[in-house]
């Protein structure tokens, strides 16, 4: 690792501050225009911050889409949030899994400024987060990693001491375990 880089990466940095507690809820909704947009204003209303919010139509019906939402704050705002979430004609279900056995997931692309003389010790990390390296350029690199979040973010404190020039999350995606509803 060359002396340049030994900064920790601005990109990554704001990532490594402490922060409130994050819960995460899944919302069935009918797959109508503005239905995001009512959501949205549900959160922002009650100073909610959203942190990641990840949307896909439903595969066994496509007239309905599940979004799962990352967010935090205070959990009685988040009771009400969830209560107002209901009253909203679109949404048939809101469920805040916080605390729950779920099974969840986020998938990630970081791009490294690298040389040659680099590579080795970034595949060598890369290689214990099972990251892959989905493009070689003659000074870069393009990792592709999925996993659940703390493992993301303990990879990415560790990228932090190279010359990362992009980072991009997917945002948590989850299912109930067994045969709960999600």
């Amino acid at each position: 690792m060359s002396t340049s880089t030994a900064a920790v990466s601005p990109i990554i940095a704001p990532a490594l501050v402490p922060a409130a507690p994050l819960n995460t809820i899944s919302i069935l909704v009918r797959n109508k225009p503005g239905v995001l947009v009512r959501i949205a204003l549900v959160f922002s209303r009650r100073g909610y911050n959203i942190e990641s919010l990840v949307v896909s139509a439903d595969a066994a019906n496509a007239a309905f889409s599940r979004m799962t939402i990352t967010c935090s704050g205070d959990p009685e705002t988040l009771e009400q949030i969830i209560k107002q979430l209901t009253k909203l004609i679109d949404v048939v279900r809101a469920i805040d899994h916080t605390g729950q056995a779920v099974i969840e997931t986020e998938t990630a692309l970081v791009k490294l400024r690298c040389k040659l003389d680099e590579r080795t010790e970034l595949l060598q990390i890369s290689e214990q987060y099972n990251a892959k390296v989905v493009d070689y350029g003659p000074d870069s690199l393009v990792l592709r990693l999925y996993g659940v979040s703390a493992k993301l973010d303990a990879f990415f404190e560790l990228m932090g001491q190279y010359d990362v020039v992009e980072l991009m999350r997917s945002g948590k995606v989850l299912m109930a375990r067994g045969l709960e509803t999600t």
